[in-house]
């Protein structure tokens, strides 16, 4: 049976594997000057909306949760909804994507959130050129999200870090879904929702607690998995690092399943995800290796750049 999407889908491909040094993530965030500058006219334009001589946008709103208030600019909202939706965010890409660069923006609205108890700041291992400091949100930070509504019902959030160890893979998922849904935006795409591993294992696992047992296992592991929109290889239904659901410029409603491969991943897992069809990406570093892995395996995947 045929995956109901692809990154065929797109025109792209050949795009990413042209750019793959360092100016690519700096192009998938930053977006045209034309991008910038229209997304700046309305945020001046807006109702209620005050500049500071330094560009930044003064007013606030007041939002209430557990008897207490928090004083938000619409920037502070969208860096919660950010750390909610992907649980760790390096500041470096916060800076990058969430403000264009504008680092010293960031700092302040993170300053402001902090002091109001609803994000904090971790540091998580890494080697020498990566960001070691990451945000995530506090209990406060993710009550409130639910509390006012500030996302829709169908996109779940999180807070704090689970398996610190895992951090350092889990904070690139950001980055990796700017870099696509740069691409979902430039094909005329709009992305609904993003999942992560953790909520699809949640759901499917959920799914295989009910088989029923006078039922074939194997067709019902299958049959369970195409709900789902994934694939059993090996026996095993592997589930991909990030999902995004989106709308095409059809109005049809799309998913890409996305994986974050390093030189740390086993052979046979490697194998199963690329079988399963999901987007393998990397960082330049570890191409070589992995590439070898697949080869050795007869699997023609691509990897593209992270």
């Amino acid at each position: 049976m045929d995956r109901p999407y692809g990154i065929s889908d797109f025109a792209f491909p050949q795009h990413w594997d042209r750019e793959s040094g360092p100016d690519l993530v700096d192009s998938a965030g930053q977006g045209s000057r034309r991008d910038r500058e229209h997304d700046q006219a309305e945020r001046d334009s807006g109702p209620g909306s005050t500049r500071s001589r330094g560009g930044f946008d003064r007013s606030r709103t007041i939002y209430r949760a557990r008897d207490w208030e928090y004083s938000l600019r619409d920037s502070e909202v969208r860096t919660l909804t950010d750390l909610g939706r992907f649980r760790v965010v390096p500041t470096d890409d916060l800076a990058r994507f969430a403000y264009h660069g504008d680092r010293s923006r960031m700092e302040s609205d993170v300053r402001n959130l902090s002091r109001q108890g609803l994000v904090e700041q971790r540091n998580i291992e890494g080697h020498s050129s990566y960001s070691t400091k990451v945000l995530t949100l506090t209990k406060d930070g993710h009550h409130l999200l639910e509390r006012a509504q500030l996302v829709t019902h169908r996109q779940a959030t999180y807070h704090g870090l689970v398996k610190p160890k895992e951090a350092r893979h889990d904070a690139d998922l950001y980055r990796l879904y700017h870099k696509v849904a740069r691409e979902i935006e430039r094909s005329g795409g709009k992305v609904r929702r993003v999942v992560l591993d953790f909520e699809l294992k949640k759901d499917l696992y959920q799914a295989l607690s009910r088989m029923r047992p006078d039922k074939d296992p194997r067709y019902e592991r299958i049959f369970i998995a195409n709900q789902f929109d994934l694939k059993v290889v090996d026996g095993k239904i592997p589930i991909p690092d990030l999902r995004i659901e989106y709308e095409d410029d059809c109005r049809e409603v799309r998913r890409l399943d996305l994986e974050i491969a390093t030189r740390d991943y086993r052979p046979q897992g490697l194998g199963e995800k690329a079988k399963a069809g999901f987007h393998m990406f990397a960082r330049q570093q570890d191409h070589a290796k992995l590439r070898r892995v697949l080869d050795t395996q007869e699997i023609s995947a691509r990897i593209f750049a992270l």
